[in-house]
């Protein structure tokens, strides 16, 4: 993995994890009873986007080191994930 692969793969990573956990603990505006004028009835009422995206930095810090370490370490290989998907087609036994 070079440097730009550990980018992308930290920034997809920090994304997927502010996605799940953007609707923990989720109220809506109508679950509140305190609806804006000009909102809709199930927009979030406190939405707390600075906790949850400290909250995915450090979760997609720790993803992102435990997959650098597999892939950096040799735990992992291109070779076995190769071999994974090449063993059902037209070999003989199995």
């Amino acid at each position: 993995m070079n440097l730009t692969g550990g980018i992308v793969l930290y920034a997809v990573l920090w994304f997927l994890v502010l996605f799940v956990l953007l609707p923990i603990g989720q109220q809506s505006q109508a679950d509140v009873g305190e609806v804006t004028p000009g909102t809709p009835a199930g927009a979030p009422h406190e939405p707390k986007l600075k906790k949850k995206a400290i909250m995915a930095t450090i979760i997609a810090g720790a993803l992102w080191g435990i997959i650098a370490y597999i892939i950096l370490g040799g735990v992992i290989t291109r070779a076995d994930v190769e071999g994974w998907f090449s063993r059902g087609r037209g070999g003989t036994g199995g």
